[in-house]
């Protein structure tokens, strides 16, 4: 499928806020509403939407404790590993990457105490032969 400057505009709109009315859309992208609704049905059949997602307050993400923990594996273990971290409700996001590490999961927590155990359940899971994690501070640039 072919994604348009228009297509892009629409989808960063619609990243700011799933819940703007078709009207406002079309307002902001300077184009009809029939023409704004057919773009987000012909991208939500094309795969491209495939869902609408909720966004937390400032103050409640400011609350909780947020870390990248970054895992070495034992040779062979990616699926069973991954497999284990996808069951783990605090892990928000688990990423492949190149380098000395295998994986970064990003995780949080309600508290650093948790967030200490969580990081020590992580370690002891079978396949992972180290973490090394860093808390996150503060966020910059959220998109």
């Amino acid at each position: 499928m072919t994604i348009t400057e228009a297509d892009r505009a629409l989808i960063g709109l619609l990243s700011e806020n799933a819940r703007m009315p078709v009207a406002e859309l079309a307002r902001r992208l300077g184009l009809s509403r029939t023409t704004v609704q057919a773009r987000i049905e012909r991208l939500e059949q094309a795969g491209v939407i495939t869902g609408y997602g909720l966004r937390l307050s400032q103050a409640y993400e400011a609350a909780q404790v947020k870390a990248h923990v970054l895992i070495t594996l034992v040779p062979k273990a990616l699926a069973l590993v991954s497999a284990e971290l996808a069951g783990i409700r605090e892990v928000r996001q688990l990423h492949s990457v190149s380098g000395s590490h295998d994986l970064i999961a990003i995780v949080e927590a309600a508290s650093v105490a948790e967030l200490d155990h969580l990081i020590d359940r992580i370690g002891e899971l079978d396949g992972v032969e180290r973490t090394l994690s860093s808390i996150i501070l503060s966020t910059r640039i959220q998109r």
